[in-house]
């Protein structure tokens, strides 16, 4: 079976390649950030992402366009992801270890589930809810351990939750527009970020980064923030908004041992425990499989599509290769195959 009839294996791979991008940035940023404002480290960082989205736009016919409708969405979008998100995790990073605020943005993955359960009803069987408890235990432990080690410490594990429930809420806000060209939501999102925030920079009279400061947070912010989100919203096309948040729990792992290799040696007893707990959330929720006959009703919709996943039955006239979008119909159908709650299977349990 090919990863196109896996969704969770294909949605996996690409919420993990997101995963990586954006873990390896955190103490990055922490490292290139160093004295300089929190509102003009997250202006540059997404400054960057939208210079990628720009670059990654699709021509008309691969990929869905953004709507007006969708404004309002994009505009809590860079609220949330790209203001309150990255202002508070470059706040903590200042103010905590590179490798306990990279641990404690596995708590995303909880906010994000949480939300996508209220707002979307995906399916969040025990094995997930369990999962969910053990990610929100080690985060507790997290705090408990940046309590112990001081107020400084405190304060800055506290930002970066606040960073986490900024972006759960973010993460949730783009599930619809998982299906439109990702490069256009980059570029949208991440232009509005940029200038609200350096907006704040200039009323908050920030100090001007150097000039190499300024180059390494572009390009942290074009890999780590726009390609990481183009792989996210990606993943959340294939398998949902919850499953996308607990792969994606991977990053603080990636980003904490990152930060140990950059000598950051605060390292504890109570991280380790916190982030083994973490650990166990991701594997056990992986672990989920879900299959069941279905009903599929008419449908009338745009996104980007081939026609060998088996929903996707129209006839062309010759025949495109390979994933193309236009306006197309699906007609009733009822089978059994394994999925997750995509843009075809968001049906109630």
């Amino acid at each position: 079976m090919t990863p196109l009839h896996r969704p969770a294996l294909q949605g996996g791979l690409l919420a993990l390649g997101a995963a990586l991008l954006f873990g390896i940035s955190t103490p990055m940023v922490q490292a290139a950030g160093q004295g300089l404002g929190a509102f003009s480290t997250a202006s540059l960082l997404y400054a960057g992402a939208a210079l990628l989205g720009a670059l990654l736009r699709q021509p008309v016919e691969r990929e869905a366009r953004l709507q007006r409708t969708d404004g309002s969405r994009l505009f809590g979008m860079a609220l949330f992801g790209a203001v309150i998100g990255p202002v508070c995790l470059a706040w903590g990073l200042q103010h905590t270890s590179g490798t306990s605020a990279s641990l404690m943005l596995t708590l995303e993955a909880v906010f994000t589930a949480i939300l996508a359960r209220l707002l979307y009803r995906e399916v969040m069987d025990r094995k997930v809810w369990a999962a969910m408890a053990l990610l929100t235990g080690g985060g507790a432990l997290l705090v408990v351990e940046g309590h112990q080690t001081g107020q400084a410490q405190f304060l800055g594990i506290l930002a970066v939750m606040a960073a986490t429930t900024a972006w759960g809420v973010d993460n949730t806000l783009s599930r619809p527009l998982a299906d439109r060209d990702p490069g256009q939501v980059v570029l949208a999102k991440s232009a509005l970020g940029a200038s609200f925030t350096a907006l704040l920079a200039w009323m908050a009279h920030e100090s001007a980064p150097t000039a190499l400061q300024a180059a390494a947070l572009l390009a942290i912010g074009a890999t780590g923030y726009g390609l990481s989100l183009r792989l996210y919203l990606l993943a959340q096309r294939s398998f949902g908004a919850a499953r996308t948040g607990s792969v994606f729990a991977f990053a603080p792992f990636i980003g904490a041992l990152f930060a140990m290799g950059l000598q950051d040696r605060s390292i504890t007893w109570g991280v380790v425990a916190g982030g083994l707990l973490m650990l166990l959330g991701i594997a056990l929720h992986l672990s989920e499989s879900h299959a069941h006959e279905h009903q599929h009703d008419a449908l009338l919709h745009e996104h980007a599509h081939t026609h060998d996943d088996g929903h996707h039955n129209h006839l062309h006239d010759p025949m495109p290769q390979g994933a193309h979008s236009h306006m197309h119909s699906h007609e009733p159908m009822r089978h059994t195959h394994p999925h997750a709650p995509d843009l075809h299977h968001a049906h109630h349990h």
